[in-house]
């Protein structure tokens, strides 16, 4: 937990809406939010998600399956407002190719379109799935990611950072994005919720972020 959570009374803990998408386990998002100290809950009803002040969309599987999700329950729009709002989001391992305009994971289905660009399945003659532990180098000016390790269970990955966006970085089969930042929006391709002390520590900072637009 970092120093100015722990310093909150419980009462002041933040709390953190988790969306539902049907293709993610939320049980580890909330044990880790919860050790980071929050005060997490689920919901897949939009309006909540609109109103809350920081939410996680979280996600394992497929992008065509959680798009299908997130649309039916009127999701999809309003995260996407979220994000281009700079308000306070965390998306993670799938949840950050959500934000993109596809994969080829799931060929012509849309993401939600929020940055440019689509994920691509790593290339041939590296493990796939890229399932452990792996480096992390953000870029300079980065504020809420930091040099470390952190777990990663991933077959497709963004390759080019958008502009506006302070990225950090993972080899495997070349350079790819494991982060990225811009304001209180935090999307990352591992899962922080997994990877120990240093995770824990981004996810304090990300819940001590500022809750005002980029």
């Amino acid at each position: 937990m970092s120093e100015a959570l722990a310093d909150r009374s419980p009462g002041d803990a933040p709390r953190v809406l988790v969306v539902r998408t049907g293709t993610a386990n939320v049980a580890s998002v909330l044990a880790g939010l919860a050790r980071a100290g929050a005060v997490p809950r689920v919901s897949d009803d939009p309006v909540e998600v609109e109103a809350a002040e920081r939410v996680v969309l979280p996600g394992v599987g497929t992008l065509a399956a959680a798009m299908d999700r997130l649309e039916a329950r009127g999701l999809a729009g309003v995260l996407a407002e979220r994000v281009r709002a700079g308000r306070p989001t965390l998306a993670v391992c799938l949840g950050l190719q959500l934000l993109f305009e596809g994969s080829e994971e799931s060929a012509g289905r849309a993401g939600l379109g929020v940055l440019p660009g689509r994920a691509a399945r790593f290339p041939a003659g590296v493990r796939i799935p890229q399932i452990g532990w792996n480096r992390v180098e953000p870029d300079r000016g980065a504020s809420l990611l930091a040099p470390g390790f952190a777990y990663f269970a991933n077959s497709y990955r963004v390759t080019e950072a958008p502009a506006g966006w302070t990225a950090a970085w993972a080899e495997h089969g070349g350079r790819w994005v494991a982060a990225l930042e811009r304001g209180a929006v935090l999307a990352c391709q591992f899962h922080p919720e997994l990877s120990g002390p240093w995770g824990a520590s981004l996810l304090g900072r990300w819940l001590g972020a500022a809750v005002v637009p980029c």
